[in-house]
C-alpha cells in the first residue's frame, strides 16, 4: 500500500519561508509510544549528486530484518543547499519513492534527524508529520545539541540536549565504535526509538534499514528477491 501525505505544503519556497513552515509543522509532532510492535520497518536514505536527488526506501521484516522490497525515485533538485533545510531538497523525492511501495511499513527509519534539529523539524519529523506515520531519525552525525559521551559498550546511550530540552539520544550500536544520533520523528517516543534502532543493529554501526537504503540510494543493486 503506497504511502501518501495526509496534507502538504509548497516545496519551492524561499529559505525564510521554508524555516517558517518548519516552525509551523513542529507543533504537529506527536511523541507517544508505538501502539504495537512493528512487523515492517522501512529504511529511507537520499543521495544528491550533480543536481539530482536519488531516494531509496527498503522494507525489512522485524525483528528478522530480512529485506523484501526496495523502491527508488529520482528528481532534479530545486532547493539550494541550506543546513537545517535539507528536507526541502530531499522531501519531494522521498515522497515519490514511498508512493511506489506495495506494503505499508509500520515505522519509517530515516538516515536523518527528527527532533534533533534547531527548529525540531529534521527530515524524519517533517515527513512523519506529513504522512502521519511513526518515524524515527537515526543520523550518523550531530546537527545540534550537547551530550556526554556514552559508555563504550553496545546499548549504552546518553541524552542529546539543546537549550535544556532533550531532543534525542546518542546511542552506541556497537562497542567501542562511534555512536549514532537517534531522535523522534513522529508518533513514537525516544525510548522506543532507541530500542528500535538497537534492535535493527545486530552487527553494524548503522541499523539495517538505513544501511540497506544507503547502499541502494548510492547506486548499488537492489537486495536479492526485491
Amino acid at each position: 500500500m503506497a504511502l501518501r501525505p495526509t496534507f502538504t505544503h509548497p516545496w519551492n519556497v524561499s529559505p525564510s519561508d521554508a524555516a517558517a513552515i518548519q516552525r509551523e509543522l513542529c507543533g504537529r509532532v506527536c511523541v507517544t509510544p508505538l501502539d504495537r510492535r512493528p512487523e515492517v520497518v522501512a529504511g529511507v536514505d537520499v543521495s544528491v549528486k550533480g543536481g539530482w536527488a536519488h531516494a531509496a526506501v527498503v522494507l525489512l521484516s522485524y525483528p528478522a530484518l530480512n529485506p523484501f522490497q526496495a523502491v527508488v525515485a529520482d528528481m532534479a533538485v530545486s532547493f539550494p543547499y541550506v543546513p537545517g533545510l535539507l528536507a526541502f531538497r530531499e522531501g519531494p523525492v522521498v515522497l515519490a519513492a514511498l508512493e511506489q511501495l506495495d506494503d505499508r511499513p509500520d515505522v519509517l527509519m530515516f538516515d536523518a534527524q527528527g527532533l534533533a534539529h534547531p527548529r525540531r523539524m529534521g527530515l524524519a519529523a517533517h515527513l512523519g508529520v506529513l504522512l502521519d506515520v511513526p518515524a524515527v531519525g537515526c543520523a550518523k552525525s550531530r546537527l545540534c545539541g550537547t551530550y556526554v559521551e556514552p559508555d563504550e559498550q553496545k546499548g549504552c546511550w546518553e541524552p542529546l540536549v539543546d537549550k535544556e530540552e532533550v531532543i534525542g539520544a546518542v546511542v552506541r550500536t556497537r562497542s567501542r565504535v562511534r555512536p549514532v544520533f537517534v531522535s523522534v520523528g513522529h508518533r513514537v517516543d525516544l525510548e522506543t526509538s532507541v530500542s528500535l534502532v538497537l534492535g535493527c543493529a545486530p552487527r553494524y554501526r548503522l541499523p539495517e534499514p538505513t544501511r540497506w537504503a544507503h547502499r541502494v540510494a548510492g547506486g548499488e543493486p537492489l537486495p536479492r528477491g526485491c
